[in-house]
């Protein structure tokens, strides 16, 4: 596969307080035709994290039709889980309701900030959010005792499917503290309760990876496809992988299409991919330099 890049979509210019800098982690949804939404987080003046959308049509999405001047979600009451940032990772519509699952975080002390899947729902066509329970959907455990995040969700024959990022451990390494990221698998019946086995989906190759994130997955022609963050412990690179059950999945990074560019807002790193179909053509939105901070452009597959 080939992607073609198009250019950059949105850049944080402090217009609004609550995106000061940053616009990260891009959700894209269908709202009519060639109308879409993109989902996304800025952070305020005290780098806390909150979401908000765009509405573009998707052909020539850098004319933004409209964007949020307020986020669409506040940050959780001092203590919960969310009370430092509220990151969106997927959303789904289900039951006439508008199903947004996010990692929400909280400043450490040992280790900089604690992370864990939340769910919001809005009936209001996404206009506003509300949280299901001021508790994370996906708590530590024994299966994932240090955190959970970035979600991804499929549903199939009324079973839904989930693809998530969890911590083997963190670690100091070269003077500097190290995440070490995998990806996971969950099921459920309904989209709140989740059984969680261990399943290892994407784990970090033995050759100075830490980190593997933000899946995102599409079923093509009986094929799961993932795309994924790869973090070297400096820089993130997008990765690729295929699947023909969703849980045992083969490393085709080699095959991924895209890199970073010889300048501009993207030439450091690229993550955070999302991709997604419309009218038979492949869209990629993701992230550049600095993890965001440089804002999110998009890609189209040739």
């Amino acid at each position: 596969m080939k992607w073609v890049k198009r250019g950059l979509i949105l850049e944080s210019d402090g217009r609004f307080d609550w995106m000061v800098t940053h616009c990260s982690i891009p959700v894209a949804e269908q709202i009519d035709g060639d109308l879409y939404r993109i989902y996304f987080y800025g952070r305020d003046k005290f780098n806390r994290s909150l979401p908000g959308y765009i509405e573009a049509n998707i052909n020539e999405p850098q004319k933004i039709l409209y964007i949020t001047k307020r986020p669409i979600m506040g940050l959780g009451t001092l203590g919960a889980f969310d009370d430092s940032g509220v990151m969106p990772s997927w959303i789904i519509n289900h039951g006439g309701k508008k199903y947004l699952y996010y990692t929400g975080w909280t400043q450490g002390i040992t280790v900089p900030h604690y992370f864990y899947v939340g769910l919001a729902t809005s009936e209001d066509g996404g206009k506003n959010f509300n949280r299901f329970s001021p508790a994370p959907i996906l708590e530590r455990n024994r299966v994932d005792p240090y955190l959970t995040a970035s979600p991804c969700i499929l549903i199939e024959n009324r079973l839904w499917r989930m693809w998530y990022v969890s911590s083997l451990k963190r670690e100091v390494k070269e003077g500097e503290l190290k995440p070490f990221y995998q990806i996971r698998y969950a099921e459920s019946r309904d989209g709140i309760n989740w059984e969680r086995l261990g399943v290892v989906c994407i784990d970090l190759k033995p050759d100075g990876e830490y980190g593997v994130s933000r899946p995102c997955v599409l079923k093509e022609g009986g094929i799961y496809q993932m795309w994924y963050s790869l973090y070297s412990g400096t820089t993130y690179s997008i990765g690729y992988a295929e699947s023909l059950d969703g849980i045992q999945w083969e490393r085709k990074d080699d095959k991924v299409g895209i890199s970073v560019s010889d300048t501009g807002w993207d030439s450091e790193m690229i993550e955070y991919a999302f991709v997604f179909e419309h009218e038979g053509r492949k869209f990629m939105l993701y992230n550049g330099n600095d993890y965001g901070r440089s804002g999110f452009g998009y890609a189209v597959m040739e």
